[in-house]
């Protein structure tokens, strides 16, 4: 059985208002039932989908609630801040009085100041609620990572506020989350991923999601899931699912507009799973990360060929390059892969869909025919 969607659920508490019961009975449903990382992306990923204040304001409090998934005691914010009530999204506290005060952007429409936050961790220790900023951390928790929040990363260097600030993204995050749940992956560990070199934390999250990925989960990643074990003829067809990353200079779904909506053609990397696989006459979907969703398809052209290629970013990096036909794009209708569909895959039988899922999105692999159609709405 599947848990209801987060549009349900928000009807049915009312609408979310600081201080309002409303705001305290959709809390407490989080705090009591909502007790695995895998239902709290599905609503994340909903929330990220929908616009309007109740999905910005349901959105807030499911980050400050992943901070229990991280062996964090978390702390709910207000959704608007007033002039006597701070108004920081929430907080997370570690075992020894560490304070990560978080500010959570949905979207990237407003500019963000560095100095509100600042702000709020100056009035938390005036107010010594925080002993000082040597025990604290402010956290940005975004919904994409979209271009335009590289000028804030480039205002909290310039500002020498790395050591005190720092950006994540709800994926990022959400995949922080499985880790520290499923993996020997402690309080500790947690706390000195959240304090990186770099603003950006995003890098360190990708690395540790490769590296601690359940071998059963790695090899069907990589592998497929099919229908039955008889040997798959030479000449049978493949079906795949391949994950697009939004980066600084363009989002995930731009890219497949431009690289395979107007240039007909997809690129590999050396080592992405699949690649010598890969034939004439396969059928591959593009997954848009960050819980977008399937967001186009197209038979396979040509064979990957190792070349340069001069619309494809980071040449050295993707430079297998095969040309695509029958393609179609559906960038504004994404298939999200919810878990009323988890629940109809041959990749998620005999597994709960409302539990850990990413590792199917993860990485570039064989699907099903069935689930190829089901992914792409045939």
């Amino acid at each position: 059985m599947t848990s209801l969607p987060i549009s349900t659920i928000l009807g049915l508490v009312g609408d979310l208002k600081d201080g309002d019961p409303a705001q305290k009975r959709f809390r407490d449903y989080l705090e009591n039932d909502v007790n695995d990382v895998g239902l709290l992306r599905d609503f994340i990923n909903e929330c990220l989908a929908q616009k309007g204040d109740q999905y910005n304001f349901a959105f807030q409090d499911l980050v400050i609630y992943l901070g229990k998934f991280l062996g964090l005691k978390h702390e709910y914010g207000r959704y608007r801040g007033t002039t006597n009530v701070p108004g920081h999204d929430g907080a997370w506290f570690t075992h020894d009085g560490f304070c990560v005060v978080i500010e959570v952007k949905k979207t990237d429409v407003y500019a963000i100041k560095i100095e509100t936050l600042i702000g709020y961790i100056d009035r938390l220790i005036s107010d010594r609620t925080i002993g000082s900023w040597d025990s604290a951390l402010g956290l940005y928790v975004v919904g994409k990572l979209e271009p335009e929040l590289k000028q804030l990363e480039n205002a909290i260097v310039a500002q020498k506020r790395t050591n005190q600030l720092r950006i994540i993204s709800a994926e990022a995050l959400m995949s922080l989350a499985e880790i520290a749940n499923e993996f020997d992956v402690g309080h500790d560990d947690i706390v000195s991923i959240l304090k990186p070199v770099k603003p950006l934390i995003d890098p360190t999250i990708d690395l540790l999601t490769r590296v601690v990925q359940r071998p059963e989960e790695a090899s069907a990643a990589i592998q497929e899931i099919p229908v039955n074990q008889e040997t798959i003829a030479e000449d049978e067809i493949h079906y795949w699912i391949t994950p697009v990353k939004s980066i600084d200079e363009e989002t995930a779904e731009e890219c497949i507009k431009r690289l395979v909506g107007e240039e007909g053609l997809y690129a590999f990397g050396e080592r992405t799973p699949g690649r010598t696989s890969l034939k004439v006459g396969d059928k591959i979907c593009f997954y848009a990360a960050a819980g977008v969703g399937v967001i186009g398809h197209a038979v396979v052209a040509s064979l990957p060929e190792k070349k340069h290629h001069k619309k494809v970013r980071y040449p050295d990096k993707y430079p297998w390059i095969f040309k695509l036909k029958d393609i179609k794009l559906y960038l504004d209708t994404p298939t999200v892969i919810d878990a009323a569909l988890r629940g109809r895959l041959d990749a998620f039988k005999g597994k709960q869909v409302e539990g850990r899922w990413a590792w199917f999105v993860q990485a570039t692999h064989k699907v099903t025919a069935r689930d190829f159609s089901l992914l792409i709405r045939g």
